[in-house]
């Protein structure tokens, strides 16, 4: 059995309500709040805002527009095509288009009646605030996406982990069998928690920032740093050359590993990684080629991890602000 959404369930109330305020009050057209409402309600609370605001403006346009052409011109096919010929290019100019659907049936019940009196404007105005009032109402209650996105966050970390695991243990043992399957895992857990963080910053109209979405745009950019790092890696499965400063580096990635989490510890793991990087520098030099090769890959991994620990860095000084 198929599950009934929440926002299928806040139609289903929003719409049976409109239609039932409408009926009481005895307006003409009552089913047409329900429409509405039907029409309004968006994912989130900023979209049914704009969305409500689009066709209220371009409803009451079309309503005075209508009103005026047909009293004028008269009821008949020839002006209501007129009238969309004018009305349709206003809407794109005011960029309303998005209600002209709605007007599309303010305007056709004027056409209906065929009587542009005050009253027949009044019933057309109570119908439309009901129906977007409604649809306002029933949107304002929201699922919290708060626990969502921190499943989302303890996954892609468990990733993350698996990977900086691997790097080391590939360092250590370059005929280890691994297929990378985890950064393509993360870059999907990354995409989706992001839509998930947008829906919950416009579920918040007075917040305009989102800490969990700076947080997902930094792993998002740590990934990309990690397919660098990882063609690097790729490199020492080629190379049968076995040098000290690799089985410290890879400590140093074993040990990242068992700390990956949305604490701010990146200063001590750079100064860490700054004390390795020292430590190797005042090594002996290399003597052959390879030896060479291999301690420059080094180097381009220590840069390329010192980058990735200040993306984290820079996270939460953006955050702080």
């Amino acid at each position: 059995m198929i599950g009934i959404g929440y926002r299928t369930i806040k139609t289903a109330l929003g719409a049976g309500l409109a239609i039932w305020i409408a009926s009481l009050l005895d307006l003409e057209f009552a089913t047409f709040a329900a429409i509405i409402v039907i029409m309004c309600i968006e994912k989130t609370k900023k979209k049914t805002l704009i969305t409500i605001k689009n066709k209220f403006f371009a409803s009451l346009l079309s309503l005075v527009l209508g009103a005026l052409l047909f009293e004028v011109l008269g009821y008949s096919p020839i002006i209501f095509s007129l009238f969309i010929l004018l009305f349709v290019p206003i809407l794109v100019r005011f960029h309303i288009q998005g209600g002209f659907v709605t007007s599309m049936v303010v305007v056709l019940h004027v056409y209906t009646v065929k009587d542009a009196n005050w009253d027949m404007f009044l019933n057309e105005l109570y119908i439309i605030f009901i129906g977007m009032g409604i649809a306002l109402l029933v949107n304002s209650f929201m699922p919290n996406l708060k626990r969502d996105i921190e499943n989302f966050k303890k996954e892609i970390e468990q990733k993350f982990e698996i990977i900086l695991f691997e790097f080391s243990a590939h360092l250590r043992d370059r005929m280890r069998n691994w297929d990378g399957k985890e950064i393509l895992e993360a870059e999907d857990l990354i995409n989706q928690s992001k839509s998930i963080a947008i829906q919950d910053v416009e579920n918040h109209l007075l917040r305009k920032q989102n800490k969990d979405y700076y947080y997902l745009e930094m792993r998002e950019d740590q990934l990309e740093l990690i397919k660098h790092m990882m063609k690097i890696i790729a490199i020492f499965s080629s190379s049968t050359q076995d040098v000290k400063q690799k089985e410290m580096f890879a400590e140093f990635l074993e040990n990242l590993s068992r700390n990956v989490h949305s604490g701010d510890t990146t200063e001590i793991t750079l100064n860490q990684l700054e004390e390795l990087n020292a430590s190797i520098r005042k090594m002996e030099l290399p003597k052959t080629r390879e030896e060479f090769e291999v301690r420059a890959n080094l180097f381009y991994l220590i840069f390329e991890m010192k980058n990735y620990l200040n993306i984290k860095k820079k996270m939460f000084a953006k955050r702080s602000r």
